[in-house]
């Protein structure tokens, strides 16, 4: 046997990751341009410090004060309300996805994405003894409902993964497609709705956390890293029906959110107004980057997060690599012959056009 003696399945399997590489412009992972203020990072260190005084005690398991501050926030787009008990956070919307595959998926379990989508996926399958399954978008990256809706019946999941907005493509699901899905799924599935680009959609779509009192299987998860230009902090969460965060509670960690990433996500909550005020710019920015893409001809997957997918080329990776060579970095994922790039400042945006002409030009 060779050594180390790893599951024989991981064997050979590279971790996940975007390259990260010291350039100037870096537009690949979709992270927020903008830090926080000086005042927000004031509060940051303060809070930082009164926590420190217990590091020497476990910190609040069920993270009480938490769950009530991204109760209050997430209400904002949800008419009927979100209590605390509806809310459950953990270190990343990736942990809280691998959380709730441990809860729900498993062996002689299913779980069910439709591709293009997020990367990341099929590990949390894989990582919990899940079987994955991957149905197929439509060629504009929608879903057709009854394709959809055959597949579920069919293969019968126990949880089903739909980002909105998209990762990689952008494209956000009407409700239809959620009411449908959660009606296909039943009582014997739960439907996963995951916005970590949700403070991105356009003006008029909705949030799924509208539907949560209509659909008990349905679960909307959200992210500090985007909108909240969290990144660094790791906190993601989710809204679901109260017995469906108290499931999650079984397979969690124990005290698995520290006493400082608490304190760091209160403090950036009680600045919300301020962090949330980038968002605007980035949308503005983000669709006049759509709109001189589809002017220079390049087909434009519409966009309602805070990154834009392009394409087509014959030659992906070269014209990543030319990019690359003229210090922007962006992402090369999504379907054969797209490239995704994330939405930076105006001078970052500029710096990627301004590249991509130039490499443009040079193969031309």
């Amino acid at each position: 046997m060779s050594w180390p003696p790893l599951r024989e399945e991981l064997r050979g399997i590279e971790p996940y990751g975007a390259p990260q590489l010291d350039v100037p412009v870096q537009l690949n992972v979709n992270e927020n341009p903008y830090g926080p203020s000086a005042l927000c990072i004031a509060d940051i260190a303060t809070s930082v410090a009164e926590a420190a005084v217990t590091l020497n005690r476990y910190p609040d398991r069920e993270f009480v004060a938490l769950r009530g501050a991204l109760a209050d926030y997430l209400s904002r787009d949800a008419p009927a309300g979100i209590t605390p008990d509806m809310v459950w956070a953990a270190n990343g919307s990736n942990e809280v996805m691998l959380q709730l595959l441990q809860a729900f998926g498993g062996p002689g379990r299913t779980a069910v994405s439709f591709a293009p989508t997020y990367s990341m996926y099929p590990e949390y399958a894989r990582d919990t003894n899940t079987r994955w399954i991957a149905g197929r978008r439509a060629e504009d990256f929608s879903l057709d409902l009854d394709t959809a809706r055959d597949l579920v019946k069919t293969e019968q999941p126990s949880v089903i993964l739909l980002p909105s907005p998209n990762n990689p493509t952008g494209t956000a699901l009407p409700h239809e497609a959620i009411r449908t899905l959660c009606e296909a799924a039943g009582d014997e599935g739960i439907v996963v709705v995951d916005e970590a680009y949700g403070e991105f959609r356009r003006t008029g779509v909705p949030s799924a956390l509208e539907l949560l009192p209509s659909y008990r299987n349905l679960v909307v998860t959200r992210t500090m890293s985007k909108a909240f230009a969290g990144a660094g902090l790791r906190l993601g969460y989710l809204a679901a029906d109260s017995a469906i965060c108290d499931a999650i509670r079984v397979v969690r960690l124990p005290y698995h959110l520290s006493a400082v990433t608490q304190a760091v996500a209160l403090a950036a909550l009680r600045h919300a107004p301020e962090l949330l005020g980038k968002v605007d710019e980035l949308r503005v920015e983000r669709d006049a980057l759509v709109t001189w893409l589809r002017a220079e001809g390049y087909d434009v997957a519409d966009s309602d997060a805070n990154f834009v997918l392009f394409g087509r080329f014959a030659d992906r990776h070269a014209v990543w690599q030319g990019l690359l060579d003229r210090g922007v970095l962006i992402r090369e994922t999504g379907p054969d012959g797209w490239l995704r790039v994330s939405v930076g400042t105006p001078d970052e945006m500029a710096a990627f056009r301004n590249a991509l002409i130039d490499v443009n030009g040079e193969r031309a």
